[in-house]
């Protein structure tokens, strides 16, 4: 919420009628302390409407011009002494000399420091310089609830300052401070509480391993991964739980978390475990592999010829053989897997032939009409460099509303990298 829109407006007025701003809006959202700051400081001459008490029809309320001038109405005069504003409307004032006065309420109301924090960015020197020394007198910890908003602000010019601090802080605090922001529900503030743990060791190796394996946020499943595996060390793990640390990165469920686990085999010692992970499902996964088992002095073409004698126990196996196999000598065992019953095999077929370089025009266009909606994209993508040599009319058949999804969209594609057809309407399905 940091545009200026109506609702702002609203939570502005309310402010200056003596509502305190968590009346007025959510003040747990750093979006919305934004908001009201812009919608304090661009007032403008439209009346605000609000509803009179029991339910009576909404009336004009004065502009917000008037409101912060001090006049009760649109044509109200002026008091011979205006009333101040409110503090939290003081602070985000279009008149910088009323914002630096306003900054000493923040000394006995903590309520107000999301706008401290706000006018540490101020763009007038005299206001920045103030709110920065009522900030940095603050305690470490008192800038804890205020992460998000700092993070947020440190987008802008000048918002440097209170991110220094904030990290800082979380440098020099006691452990249980900074693990309690791993569970914010701001992105910025959990990635860097997660940062600064990892850099002061907070974590156990088998605590990073298990947010690594079960977090969704990639840039942490990076950060916790590599860190899980540093403390792995020559011969097996650094510690009784350095074992334990490579199973849980091992089973992860995202691939990237998986390759790292593969790799820290190499450095464990552990060459020979990667040999299950050449039929994995991701292709970064099985590079890893074919890695570590080179690096132990171990081919692993052979393996995976291996495997494809078994391709429906290992369907991905195809794909892997693709990527380190031979032109010649594996050509035909993968032709010969894209008409395997099991439509993974299929897919990782057709993969494996793309990255072979293989692919024949003739003989994958049926894989179009594929039953599995993945095979028919696997077949797509590998037949996209090819998609001018395709018939017309075979692709425009196949573009028929009576046909399934999987099919017209594919057609439409190979239309389009052909020069044969503009793209999709809006709307399309």
């Amino acid at each position: 919420m940091d545009g200026w829109d109506e609702e702002t407006m609203r939570a502005v007025v309310r402010v200056c009628d003596g509502a305190t701003p968590e009346e007025a809006f959510d003040i747990a959202s750093a979006g919305a302390w934004l908001a009201f700051d812009a919608g304090v400081r661009n007032p403008d001459d439209r009346p605000w409407l609000f509803t009179r008490p029991h339910g009576e029809p909404e009336r004009p309320a004065p502009t917000l011009l008037d409101r912060l001038r001090g006049r009760g109405g649109p044509r109200a005069a002026p008091p011979a002494s205006p009333p101040p504003p409110p503090p939290a409307v003081a602070l985000c004032h279009p008149d910088g000399r009323v914002r630096e006065a306003a900054l000493d309420a923040v000394r006995t109301a903590p309520e107000l420091r999301p706008l401290l924090v706000v006018r540490c960015a101020d763009w007038v020197a005299p206001v920045r310089g103030k709110a920065r020394a009522l900030l940095a007198g603050l305690p470490g910890d008192a800038l804890f609830p205020l992460a998000g908003l700092i993070l947020r602000l440190a987008r802008r010019d000048r918002g440097d300052f209170a991110r220094t601090l904030l990290e800082d802080a979380l440098r020099a605090a006691p452990a249980a401070g900074v693990l309690a922001l791993t569970s914010a529900p701001d992105r910025a503030t959990y990635r860097l509480a997660y940062r600064i743990a990892v850099d002061r060791g907070l974590l156990a190796p088998t605590e990073l391993a298990a947010v690594a394996a079960t977090c969704g946020d990639v840039t942490l499943q990076d950060l916790c991964a590599e860190a899980a595996v540093a403390a792995v060390g020559p011969g097996g793990a650094a510690g009784p739980d350095g074992a334990a640390v490579l199973e849980r990165l091992l089973a992860a469920r995202p691939p990237r978390v998986r390759s790292a686990g593969v790799t820290a085999l190499r450095r464990a010692g552990r060459h020979g475990d990667a040999e299950p992970f050449l039929a994995d499902r991701s292709a970064v996964v099985r590079a890893c592999a074919r890695y570590v088992l080179r690096q132990g002095g171990v081919d692993p073409l052979p393996l995976y010829r291996e495997l494809c004698a078994a391709p429906a126990t290992h369907p991905a196996a195809a794909a892997g053989l693709g990527e380190c196999g031979d032109r010649a000598t594996d050509a035909g065992a993968l032709w010969a897997l894209v008409e395997h019953p099991v439509p993974d095999v299929r897919l990782h077929a057709i993969t494996g032939l793309h990255a072979l370089d293989v692919v024949v025009r003739e003989r994958l266009t049926p894989l179009l009409d594929d039953p599995s909606p993945a095979v028919v994209r696997a077949a797509t993508r590998a037949l996209l460099p090819e998609a001018a040599g395709i018939p017309e009319h075979l692709l425009r058949e196949r573009s028929a509303p009576q046909r399934p999804r999987a099919v017209r969209v594919a057609a439409d594609r190979l239309l389009r990298a052909a020069g044969r057809q503009r793209r999709p309407e809006p709307g399309y399905r």
